[in-house]
């Protein structure tokens, strides 16, 4: 049996997913014309050291935090004067207080291998403008509210 050849992951390959419904009974949508995914998860590491180190720092961590920066190009359907469903949940939760404030997202490879994060973010919707000849796009950073949880690939086979 001959060993497969490994290939360099993508950008691309990453898929974000923004449910438009309850906790209880998901609806996981598409948010569509991802052109730019940058995930970030940072813990906090304090320093703990102490004589009984023989002079070898100590450190333990006490906390992490995550946040996903995207950018997107908006989707429209002009003959009905409607933004894409799940552009517009973000939006519109970018102006909200409270629970209406959150998005419960997950993001995972497309391509079903195992790498895939689950958790609720409170966005931050900034249109990016530009010349005339521009492209519509919006920077969203959504910033954690609570854990970043691993989860398994639901476009795994």
């Amino acid at each position: 049996m001959s060993t497969p050849t490994e290939q360099t992951e993508l950008a691309r390959e990453w898929r974000l997913e923004i449910n438009m419904a309850t906790a209880e009974a998901p609806d996981w949508q598409l948010c569509p014309g991802v052109r730019e995914f940058q995930p970030a998860s940072e813990p906090n590491i304090e320093d703990s050291s102490d004589y009984d180190g023989e002079g070898w720092a100590s450190n333990e961590k006490t906390g992490q935090a995550w946040e996903l920066g995207v950018t997107i190009r908006r989707k429209a359907n002009k003959a009905v004067k409607i933004y894409s469903p799940v552009h517009e949940k973000i939006r519109l939760a970018h102006y909200a207080y409270g629970e209406d404030n959150k998005i419960h997202l997950r993001y995972m490879n497309r391509n079903g291998l195992p790498e895939a994060y689950e958790g609720k973010a409170i966005p931050n919707w900034q249109p990016s403008g530009g010349e005339y000849t521009a492209l519509g796009e919006t920077e969203i950073t959504f910033t954690g509210d609570g854990a970043l949880t691993p989860i398994d690939n639901p476009l795994a086979a």
